[in-house]
């Protein structure tokens, strides 16, 4: 096959905050690149970023980390299917025998699986290192599959992917299950800065969140979602440092929760499916290797660090643009006039 130039289109970025974050990952104060299109986001994300400077900080929390590959197989019948996936879900130790044979950095954490008919869904999670992982436990699948094969004849292959995974598909199982990290950000933000800088009051930004990210993500049929725009930061953070952009698709779903504290805001943003990583394919870009460097991720730490505290700036940067949205749709007419202002100068 005829290797084809790498064209390299720039899309427009820029460095926006500084960003406080505090919590078990980093605390400090930190810059982030953003690549997009859209000029208002910019500026929506420097708003939550100006306003997290002001307050104790954009609390982040990792909660579980994992990628997941499955591969389907076929039985005869159903009863041959149960017996084979109960069998093979008793050896795991061996199991993990064959993975690290595949990556010295893949650690199998779980075995999921779903029968329907004759067919066997096997998921399995692992955890990656500083990677997000993707092809890393597709090697390992590929390890996986010959030895279940070998272990039980009645099996046949299938496909190395099963959907059940499940990547780049807004599906239920990745919430439930996890599927990259699983990063909540929060904030507490005083009334009086609420008022000032985002030009509402925490009981209009709660009033909102219920009535526009719960019951009308709700009514539209969102699948374990309910906020206004994850997508948009993800998107343009991911673009910036060299992520799979895809996986907006399933980073995308997660829930913003508001409420009102002895009169001042808490706000949160629940990220379950977010994968990123520091090492891999589209890290070898001189511009990504410079993004991650200056956001402190390409240092000498234990594999996971470094992805971790990547995942966390990812979080916070989302809580900074979806704060800064829902505060200006509480105002009739201030979205529409800031994409005037921003985008026709």
């Amino acid at each position: 096959m005829k290797a084809h130039k790498i064209l390299q289109a720039p899309v427009p970025m820029r460095w926006v905050g500084p960003i406080k974050i505090s919590g078990h990952i980093l605390n400090e104060k930190i810059s982030v690149p953003l690549a997009t299109y859209e000029t208002p986001l910019w500026h929506s994300v420097g708003r939550g970023a100006r306003v997290s400077s002001l307050t104790d900080g954009i609390k982040t929390t990792i909660v579980d980390e994992r990628m997941s590959r499955s591969i389907l197989l076929e039985a005869n019948d159903a009863f041959e299917a149960f017996q084979a996936v109960e069998s093979i879900k008793a050896r795991q130790p061996e199991i993990q025998a064959v993975v690290s044979g595949s990556s010295r950095f893949a650690v199998l954490l779980d075995i999921h699986s779903q029968i329907v008919g004759n067919l066997i869904y096997l998921r399995f999670e692992f955890k990656t290192g500083d990677a997000s992982g993707h092809n890393m436990v597709t090697n390992a699948a590929d390890r996986i599959i010959p030895w279940v094969l070998e272990a039980y004849p009645e099996l046949r292959y299938s496909s190395i992917s099963g959907n059940y995974c499940s990547d780049k598909k807004a599906t239920a199982v990745n919430g439930i299950l996890g599927r990259g990290k699983n990063v909540i950000s929060e904030i507490v933000i005083p009334r009086e800065l609420c008022e000032r800088r985002l030009l509402t009051t925490p009981e209009k930004i709660v009033d909102l969140n219920i009535k526009k990210n719960l019951i009308g993500t709700m009514i539209a049929g969102g699948l374990r979602s309910a906020n206004a725009h994850y997508a948009n930061m993800l998107l343009a953070f991911y673009l910036a440092t060299g992520q799979d952009a895809a996986n907006i698709i399933e980073g995308s779903q997660g829930v913003v929760h508001a409420e009102v504290r002895d009169g001042d805001l808490y706000f949160s943003c629940t990220l379950p499916n977010l994968i990123v990583g520091t090492v891999g394919n589209g890290k070898g870009l001189t511009f990504v290797e410079e993004n991650l460097t200056k956001l402190g991720c390409k240092e000498a730490r234990e594999p996971g660090e470094n992805s971790r505290r990547l995942a966390a700036i990812c979080a916070a940067t989302v809580l900074c643009g979806e704060l800064s949205l829902l505060a200006a749709q509480t105002n009739p007419g201030e979205l529409m006039e800031a994409h005037i202002k921003l985008e026709r100068q």
